[in-house]
């Protein structure tokens, strides 16, 4: 595992990745950025298109990668998805959720938590 933050975060990202793909989960886009937030993976899951969040801590001391998707990061990452369906009309009339997965520990062990959170609260 790498040990500057950056390359440990693409590391984890691209593990996260991996593993939804192995559950049958396919790659819409990866690490899409807008002004007030980024997107790291959007996947589609049986017609659903699925906002992953990926979060890595090495402990769970402060309540580990979850507990860190809080109201404020739930609310940038609603309006990068909103952004990104206005984007991909296509994909606006499906149904969507919000993922996280987070990963702790050396060497990372990954959770998957669908339907973490609501857009509509």
């Amino acid at each position: 595992m790498p040990t500057d933050p950056a390359s440990r975060g693409a590391a984890v990202e691209a593990a996260a990745e991996r593993y939804l793909c192995q559950a049958g989960l396919q790659l819409l886009a990866r690490n899409v950025r807008y002004r007030g937030g980024e997107l790291d993976r959007v996947m589609e899951d049986d017609g659903t298109v699925v906002f992953v969040e990926v979060r890595y801590r090495a402990g769970t001391r402060f309540g580990g990668g979850a507990a860190s998707v809080d109201p404020r990061k739930q609310q940038r990452l609603q309006l990068a998805a909103a952004l990104f369906l206005q984007a991909h009309p296509e994909l606006a009339a499906r149904p969507c959720r919000f993922d996280v997965i987070h990963a702790s520990g050396e060497p990372p062990q990954l959770y998957w938590l669908k339907d973490a959170f609501r857009a509509d609260g």
